[in-house]
């Protein structure tokens, strides 16, 4: 009965609405890039300079984003110093491709007794109770010694340049004036992003000004400790890889530390030398599916990545390409595959190196996807989707089955404190919450190295850790303290709490085929598996992909602030055609448009027959790229 009702809808919308060739032939806003030797994307354009920049000085594709990930960091481009770095890297000596976990971990004493206690029904948005360990130094240092082939200091020198001075630009120099009630409440804040704050004239603008050179002289005093333990080390005799880690062993267990945590606790905050120094950046073997002869990577259940694989396991069961490029029919199904899957995440993913283990192996199980496509709705959007049962289709019982009968899409910590009070709890909108955080990176090379980063957190407002100039992550939000919501996702000490970071890889022939990342928040999976589609079924470039219209579902918990849920809302680009919105609406969807919805996605496709690569970089954001 449902396979005759969804081929009806496909039928029928299909016959009216656009087709997928009139989009993708349509001359784009960005030219495509064509790259033979390298290809190097980020977030902004001086970011992807230097990257260009360590390319022509010699270096891999580890090396250009390494670089990349440091200047996106000292330009505060949606992260700070002190955030999360996630990535996954093709090996072309090992054809293999690994999982970079440089997500930081909750510090001593963050419990939910001692939120709760406080009176949080979350952990805090921002200030020092909001950090985790910082992960993006760590990070950096070890996708670098073990895959780069530059020094530190080579690799930094951009950086510490930028650190030195560069002109802000006007993007974010207006974050952080409005932000600067928050940020003058933090001392080390204060004077670093609000330069010209005067509390006796209230109405002067208090951030450096657009094209003012923006100075860190603290963070880029940090840069050069780095630097300074890896030429004290090479001097001493040490090698290469021994050398970045000296610079490690500085930055979470010597001076660095110390002072980072002496001015995190003089703050409010909880982390300890004892927490920075048993954290570690973990190399994992990533999870992945196959869908239409495509292996697809996604780092795991520590961030929201498995349910790019889960939403694709779902949607193999339909015909995509005969519904159509978003008609009513395709933009439905993928709606509610999508809401299958992050109910999924919403209830089960956590740390994996904590217990209760999570049910992966079930979550992506084909048979698994199989029953969740016949739980949908071919006629009308279900505001009620909920988790399904993934312990059925491996082995175990589900030791929270109680938990998951009383699950509902709304989070009872909204009906229990009412819903204007929820609000006035908010510190970011629902709005900024789905989008914020991050920005992506995307670097490969003619040897064959492939690397997709997207970095987060101590965006502004950050809160600066003392003379270190580091500006700390804000992770801690994405916990839960209610295990109705999520019982594997609860703070303890040492713990990551389930990130949205979610960078993506995918092999054809055992060839690499699309490097693709996004900035964002719950959206990025949204975006990352339309883009995927769109190269996949419907023919686009990479250029293409990354601009075309997408559609946004809220109809999942948000992963930050109070992890709010809106059933039903979805966002349309605003040429999406008048008959395809009223068949939507009549679906019982609540509609909005905006001009551009791709997300800042940035990719690169891999064309084999010709030797070349492709870039791509949204024309939705700042993002930028350069190849050669």
């Amino acid at each position: 009965m449902q396979t005759t009702r969804v081929l009806a809808v496909t039928t029928l919308v299909a016959s009216v609405a656009w087709s997928a060739p009139s989009l993708a032939q349509r001359t784009t806003n960005k030219p495509v890039l064509h790259g033979r030797h390298w290809v190097a994307i980020t977030g902004k354009p001086l970011a992807a300079t230097a990257g260009a920049t360590i390319f022509a000085r010699g270096g891999n594709a580890i090396d250009a984003a390494c670089a990349m990930l440091a200047a996106t960091s000292t330009m505060w481009d949606t992260l700070g110093w002190g955030g999360e770095t996630q990535a996954l890297i093709y090996n072309p000596e090992t054809e293999e491709v690994i999982g970079v976990n440089a997500l930081g971990v909750a510090p001593t004493g963050a419990t939910v007794e001692f939120f709760s206690d406080k009176g949080f029904l979350y952990p805090p948005e921002f200030g020092p109770l909001a950090a985790v360990t910082p992960g993006t130094p760590g990070g950096l240092l070890v996708m670098l010694a073990e895959f780069g082939s530059m020094s530190l200091a080579d690799v930094l020198a951009p950086a510490i340049e930028m650190a030195d001075g560069y002109p802000i630009e006007k993007s974010q120099a207006d974050n952080m004036e409005r932000r600067r009630d928050m940020l003058a409440q933090w001392p080390y804040s204060k004077p670093v992003l609000l330069p010209h704050f005067e509390s006796d004239a209230p109405d002067r603008r208090a951030a450096p000004y657009p094209g003012e050179i923006f100075r860190q002289p603290e963070l880029a005093a940090t840069l050069r400790k780095l630097v300074t333990a890896e030429a004290e080390a090479l001097t001493a005799g040490q090698g290469r890889k021994q050398a970045i880690a000296a610079a490690y062993k500085r930055f979470y267990q010597g001076d660095i530390a110390k002072e980072l945590v002496r001015s995190v606790q003089e703050q409010g905050g909880l982390i300890t030398m004892a927490d920075l120094a048993n954290w570690r950046v973990r190399l994992e073997e990533p999870v992945k599916t196959l869908y239409k002869g495509v292996e697809v990577f996604k780092l795991t259940h520590w961030v929201q990545g498995p349910v790019m694989l889960q939403a694709l396991n779902i949607l193999e069961n339909a015909d995509l390409a005969k519904m159509g490029y978003n008609t009513a029919a395709y933009i439905h199904t993928l709606y509610q595959a999508m809401n299958l899957a992050f109910a999924d995440r919403d209830f089960y993913y956590g740390d994996p190196y904590y217990p209760p283990e999570e049910p992966i192996e079930g979550l992506l199980s084909k048979d698994y996807a199989r029953s969740r496509f016949e739980e949908i709705d071919w006629m009308r959007n279900n505001s009620n989707i909920k988790p399904g049962d993934p312990y059925r289709f491996q082995s175990g019982d589900n030791p929270f089955s109680d938990l998951l009968e009383q699950w509902t899409p709304i989070p009872p910590a909204a009906k229990a404190a009412g819903e204007e009070g929820f609000q006035q709890s908010l510190i970011m909108s629902q709005e900024e919450a789905f989008l914020a955080g991050t920005t992506s990176i995307q670097a490969a090379d003619a040897d064959g190295w492939v690397v997709s980063i997207t970095p987060s957190g101590g965006w502004i407002p950050a809160v600066i850790a003392g003379r270190t100039g580091v500006g700390l992550s804000q992770r801690m939000q994405s916990f839960v303290l209610d295990e109705r919501l999520n019982p594997y996702n609860l703070p303890e000490p040492g713990k990551r709490p389930r990130a949205t970071l979610t960078p993506g890889m995918a092999l054809k022939k055992g060839k690499p085929y699309l490097s693709f990342a996004v900035q964002g928040g719950d959206t990025q999976d949204q975006n990352l598996l339309q883009f995927f589609l769109n190269v996949v079924e419907f023919g686009m470039n990479a250029q293409e992909a990354a601009e075309a219209a997408n559609i946004t579902s809220y109809q999942m918990q948000s992963s930050f602030g109070a992890h709010r849920a809106e059933p039903g809302r979805l966002r349309l680009r605003d040429d999406v055609p008048d008959w395809v919105q009223r068949d939507l609406r009549a679906m019982g969807y609540r509609l909005e448009t905006r001009g551009r919805t791709s997300g800042p996605i940035t990719a690169i496709v891999f064309d084999h027959e010709h030797g070349t690569m492709w870039g791509g970089a949204s024309d939705f954001g700042e993002d930028y790229g350069v190849a050669w």
